[in-house]
């Protein structure tokens, strides 16, 4: 299995920026790409940013221009640059791993808060 811990959330005004970032340790082999999905309070768990071990690059439309996703392999992290933040940007974000053999890994969340 992999085990993900991310980093770096918090309480930022609107026009601000924050970094996210995910460790991934254990089978890190299996990993064939790295995401960040973001919750706002009583919605669902959507796809923010995905990076695939080959590079491959895909963002929401809502965060494309504004969020830039990143990977440091000799690291084993994948990191969520935020800029321009948005009220509706505020969520709990969370790391996520997919990958042979069913791989399908989460971390535990880190709240972003963003205030007007």
């Amino acid at each position: 299995q992999v085990q993900l811990v991310e980093s770096g959330g918090g309480l930022v005004q609107a026009g601000g920026s924050l970094r996210l970032s995910c460790a991934a340790s254990g089978s890190i082999a299996r990993i064939t790409a790295m995401r960040w999905y973001r919750q706002a309070p009583g919605k669902e768990r959507d796809m923010v940013a995905t990076i695939t071990m080959r590079g491959f690059i895909n963002y929401a439309d809502s965060v494309k221009g504004r969020f830039t996703i990143s990977r440091d392999n000799a690291k084993n992290t994948v990191d969520l640059q935020m800029n321009i933040l948005k009220v509706e940007d505020t969520g709990v974000y969370y790391c996520n791993v997919v990958g042979v053999w069913g791989l399908d890994a989460w971390g535990q969340g880190t709240q972003v808060t963003v205030s007007s």
